[in-house]
């Protein structure tokens, strides 16, 4: 019998569908896609899935094509310093000659949407007074329009801590009342250049944080703040953090009216976005403690949306700080009231509160700045989520939902963008020959190989990229996000703080949020498995679809053309099988009739 044949393309295409199906779940540190409890679909049709930065962290060139000084070059070039082993932004990741590859890096995982900063130094150096920078307006031309090219939608960040410290040194900053019109004007400058492809704005990244480090503590530049709560040569940390943050809001104002006066497009939109911890609010907690939390709610959250969705500032914190609390004319209220067009969530983490007006608290939390509160990470003894290598922010998914739905009611449903998500990873690079220890955190068995350029010279790096711990982190805060949404919060899209590993404010290098490990002296950027997951990857839902696909036709071809032989085959292996058979009859007729001899037809057996 001729067995059935297989043609030799069929043969081909199921193997190579069986190489795609395997490499589909090839190395990935054990986490496979397919165990991953969140999709794109769960997601409504539009939604954005981005990655943020900003410029002092990523850019470097920092005194290249007529960039001035900024302030936070001048901070980290100071005595005191800025990071950790003398870290700044000088050559950070070199985004500024690699944001082709940078743009390239986003294409090829799929990302729709990239939020970034502008750098007021490098586009307007000497402020107002000054000439535009063309190399700085042709920069960020190049950076909006490739992206574009890519089918990446750009969302720009106008103010993310840094300008030019020409402007500190003759204004003082941010408490001198002229930086507003300073920040109009590069608003203006922005919204000209860039308006005609720019959808998305952001006026000013994290206000409450920028103000609170910088005029509260003494830790941002420049440095101001009063006893108990820095050693800063001066400032007074319960009344200048209110002064700034009242100009900034009047700043965003300002800037929201010129720009929906005289720019805006349909579909186009601008916001104020902000830093917010979700205070929670549990059964265990006493009345007090209760208040707090929603007293906390109002200090943290409603100190900067109360006034640029309602145009004034939360009830409670009128009432807790009196006459400290600057007031807004009423021309002031109409320009800020509704002046942003959607909310910006910048959201790591939640914690509790605790009331300091019945129990003993810290010297920052027990004062009227603070709302007589203090956030805590834990409630007797047992934390409220799994510590992360920034202290203050532990890992609590259902947060994420809860400051959603608090806006949501809050603010009626207003457009949310989650702007900033990401956790913190802070390891030590295992050195090959050197006898370095991988941090428990990356632990996690899988090697990287081909990489081969260490953070010491002279050794290789044998692991970089399993965060297995930041998949698990975006996947549990993303499912706290798509629950809400499917109970009714108009969020819009997802960014993951951050594209790559970065300068990260005070800390350095050392803390890393990236999707990509960039190697601080080749400044290579290596992809983690973060960068892979599914729901980053969105090159991965369309790549797989192919691959099941070939997979399916292949397996199908297969079948299809074994069937057919057997069919076409048939008759011969009928006929084949009858003739055994037949055979096999005269072959046990003919041995019994030589076995018996005297059996009356034994000559015709024979």
């Amino acid at each position: 019998m001729k067995p059935p044949t297989i043609s030799l393309s069929f043969f081909l295409l199921f193997t190579f569908g069986l190489v795609l199906e395997a490499s589909k779940n090839g190395c990935n540190g054990g986490l496979k896609r397919e165990d991953a409890h969140i999709k794109r679909s769960d997601f409504p049709p539009g939604f954005l899935f981005g990655a943020s930065t900003s410029a002092y962290q990523v850019e470097g060139a920092y005194l290249e094509d007529a960039k001035s000084l900024s302030n936070w070059d001048a901070f980290c070039h100071s005595v005191t310093g800025c990071g950790k082993n003398g870290d700044n932004g000088d050559i950070a990741d070199d985004h500024y000659h690699r944001f082709l590859k940078d743009i390239e890096m986003m294409h090829s995982l799929g990302v729709q949407a990239y939020r970034f900063s502008i750098s007021w130094a490098r586009i307007l150096p000497r402020g107002r007074s000054g000439e535009v920078n063309p190399a700085g307006i042709m920069f960020y031309n190049k950076i909006i329009d490739n992206l574009i090219l890519k089918g990446i939608e750009p969302f720009v960040t106008i103010f993310h801590n840094d300008f030019p410290q020409e402007l500190e040194d003759k204004y003082g900053s941010w408490l001198n009342p002229e930086m507003k019109e300073e920040f109009v004007h590069m608003a203006e400058i922005c919204f000209k250049s860039f308006g005609d492809r720019v959808k998305h704005w952001i006026t000013i990244n994290e206000p409450n944080v920028f103000t609170i480090f910088a005029y509260e503590l003494g830790l941002f530049p420049p440095s101001r703040c009063s006893e108990p709560l820095g050693h800063c040569v001066a400032g007074n940390s319960d009344v200048e953090p209110l002064i700034v943050m009242h100009n900034l809001l009047l700043a965003h104002g300002m800037a929201a009216k010129l720009y929906h006066e005289n720019f805006k497009a349909i579909k186009q939109l601008l916001t104020l976005l902000s830093f917010f911890y979700a205070p929670t609010l549990t059964n265990l907690m006493s009345e007090l403690d209760r208040k707090a939390a929603k007293r906390g709610l109002a200090f943290n959250i409603g100190w900067s949306l109360d006034p640029v969705i309602f145009g004034e500032y939360p009830k409670e914190m009128r009432e807790y700080l009196g006459t400290k609390l600057p007031s807004f004319s009423e021309d002031e209220k109409n320009f800020l009231k509704n002046s942003s067009d959607f909310i910006g969530i910048n959201h790591y983490s939640t914690t509790y509160t605790k009331d300091c007006t019945n129990s003993s608290c810290s010297p920052i939390a027990n004062r009227a700045f603070r709302g007589f509160l203090e956030m805590v990470e834990e409630r007797d003894g047992v934390p409220i989520g799994e510590p992360t290598k920034v202290k203050g922010l532990p890992v609590v998914p259902r947060g994420m939902g809860e400051i959603v739905n608090y806006i949501k009611i809050r603010y009626n449903n207003k457009p949310m963008f989650i702007t900033e998500n990401g956790r913190s990873l802070s390891y030590q690079i295992e050195l090959i020959n050197h006898g370095y220890d991988i941090d428990h955190d990356l632990n996690f068995g899988f090697v990287v190989s081909g990489y081969s350029s260490p953070d010491v010279p002279g050794g290789g790096v044998k692991e970089l990229v399993n965060d297995v711990k930041r998949v698990k982190f975006h996947e549990a805060y993303l499912a706290s996000l798509a629950k809400s949404i499917r109970e009714g919060a108009d969020v819009r899209g997802y960014f993951i703080w951050s594209l790559m590993d970065n300068y990260e404010w005070l800390q350095g290098y050392d803390v890393k949020f990236g999707l990509h490990y960039v190697d601080r002296h080749t400044l290579t950027r290596v992809p983690k498995l973060s960068a892979k997951w599914s729901v980053v990857d969105a090159s991965y839902t369309n790549e797989t679809k192919l691959k099941t696909l070939i997979l399916r036709i292949a397996m199908f071809s297969f079948f299809q053309s074994l069937l057919i032989d057997l069919i076409q085959q048939l008759p011969s292996f009928r006929l084949q099988i009858w003739n055994s058979i037949k055979n096999s009859k005269v072959g046990r007729k003919a041995k019994v009739c030589d076995s018996k001899s005297d059996h009356p037809n034994y000559k015709a057996c024979r």
